[in-house]
C-alpha cells in the first residue's frame, strides 16, 4: 500500500498542458474565499472556495479521481476522497485539491492563504490511507543531497550551511509553529542556525524552502500528509527534493496504518509522493503572501488574482494574473463569488 501504482505507465496519459486549464478552478476558490477574509468563519470561507471549485473543476476535459481532497464522503459533501470529477474524457488522473489552504489565515485576514490543485497520471499519487501527519523535509536542487530525515535536523542545517559555504547564522528553516517541534527547534537553534515560524499553510512554505531569493532554505516539521503530496507535486515542477515519513498519531492509527500494509519508518522522497513524469500544479493567491498577492476588489468593477502554474514535463513556471468582471461573474455563477 501507498507506492505507485503500474497504472502510471499504462493508460491515456496528460498531452496538454493541464495546469492552464487548472489556473481557472484555483481563481475560481480564491475569488469564493476572498470574500470571507478576516471574517472570522472558517467554515464558510471554505465552503465557499469547495463550491467555487467544484463549479469549474468538472468543466475540465479529464477522467480524474480525487486522491487527497476534502475527506471521506460522508465527512465532505464535495471533493470527497475517490470522487470522480472531470467531464470523463482522457487522459485518466490523479487529483489533489486544497481549495482552501489556510483557512485560519483566510479567517483571521493573515498573510499566506492560497487555493490549490495538483494533478498527476492515474496511479502516480501517493495515497496516504490512515496516516494524516507526516515529518516532512524540503529544500531546493542544490541542496537536495544534504537533506535526510535520518540524522538529527541540527545536522541537516550543518550540511546544508557547509554546501552552501555559509555559516549556519545564515540558513533559515521554516517550522509550523508547534509544540510537537520543540526537540527540532532546540537542535536549529543549538546549531546556530535561523528558524522562521509559521502558524499555517505548509504548501507555501514548501514552495518557500524551493524558490530562489525567498531568504528560506528549507522546510521542516511534522504536517499534513495530503499537504505533503501537494508540496510534491509542485517541487517535482520547480526542482528540488521533499522527503517524508509517516507520523501515526497514536497507537490506534499506527496499527490501522500497518494493517493496511504501510511501512511507517520508509522515508519517501518526490518521486515516492508523485509518481510518473507530467505532474501538473497550479495555486491562486487568496490573501497576500510571500510568493503570490492575494485577491484584490477594484470597487464597483473587478477583481485581480495571481495565480502560479507549473507543469513538471516541460519544467515551466509561469505567473499569472487575472482580471476578473465581478458582474459577468456573478451572472455566469449565479452569485457564488459575492
Amino acid at each position: 500500500m501507498g507506492v505507485i501504482s503500474q497504472d502510471v505507465r499504462s493508460g491515456a496519459k496528460p498531452d496538454r498542458n493541464l495546469a492552464l486549464e487548472l489556473v481557472r478552478v484555483t481563481e475560481a476558490a480564491a475569488l469564493a474565499a476572498a470574500r470571507w477574509v478576516g471574517r472570522g468563519d472558517k467554515e464558510a470561507a471554505d465552503g465557499a472556495a469547495v463550491d467555487a471549485m467544484r463549479l469549474l473543476i468538472n468543466t475540465i476535459p479529464m477522467d480524474g479521481v480525487v486522491v487527497i481532497g476534502e475527506g471521506e464522503k460522508d465527512e465532505a459533501p464535495m471533493l470527497y476522497n475517490g470522487e470522480e470529477i472531470g467531464d470523463g474524457s482522457p487522459p485518466h488522473v490523479d487529483i489533489a485539491v486544497d481549495p482552501l489552504e489556510g483557512t485560519r489565515l483566510c479567517a483571521q485576514g493573515r498573510p499566506g492563504a492560497l487555493a490549490v490543485i495538483a494533478l498527476a497520471e492515474k496511479g502516480a499519487m501517493f495515497d496516504p490511507g490512515p496516516c494524516v501527519y507526516m515529518e516532512k523535509l524540503a529544500g531546493g536542487p542544490e541542496i537536495a543531497d544534504c537533506l535526510s530525515l535520518e540524522i538529527p535536523i541540527g545536522d541537516v542545517v550543518k550540511r546544508v550551511a557547509d554546501k552552501r559555504g555559509v555559516s549556519p547564522t545564515e540558513i533559515t528553516t521554516v517550522i509550523l509553529d508547534r509544540e510537537r517541534h520543540a526537540e527540532g527547534v532546540r537542535q536549529i537553534r543549538e546549531a546556530g542556525s535561523r528558524i522562521r515560524f509559521i502558524t499555517d499553510g505548509d504548501v507555501s512554505a514548501a514552495l518557500l524552502a524551493v524558490t530562489e531569493g525567498t531568504g528560506v532554505d528549507m522546510l521542516w516539521g511534522i504536517g499534513g500528509t495530503p499537504e505533503g503530496v501537494i508540496s510534491a507535486a509542485a517541487i517535482k515542477c520547480l526542482g528540488g527534493q521533499i522527503l517524508g515519513r509517516l507520523w501515526p498519531r497514536d497507537d490506534g492509527e499506527r496499527k490501522a496504518a500497518e494493517e493496511a500494509g504501510y511501512e511507517i519508518e520508509r522515508v519517501l522522497t518526490v518521486d515516492d509522493l508523485v509518481g510518473g513524469n507530467d505532474a501538473f500544479f497550479a495555486a491562486s493567491g487568496v490573501t497576500d503572501g510571500d510568493l503570490l498577492q492575494g485577491v484584490r476588489y477594484h470597487p464597483g468593477e473587478y477583481a485581480t488574482t495571481e495565480s502560479l502554474v507549473m507543469r513538471s514535463r516541460s519544467g515551466t513556471v509561469r505567473r499569472v494574473s487575472g482580471r476578473h468582471d465581478q458582474k459577468k461573474l456573478r451572472e455566469v455563477t449565479d452569485g457564488l463569488y459575492g
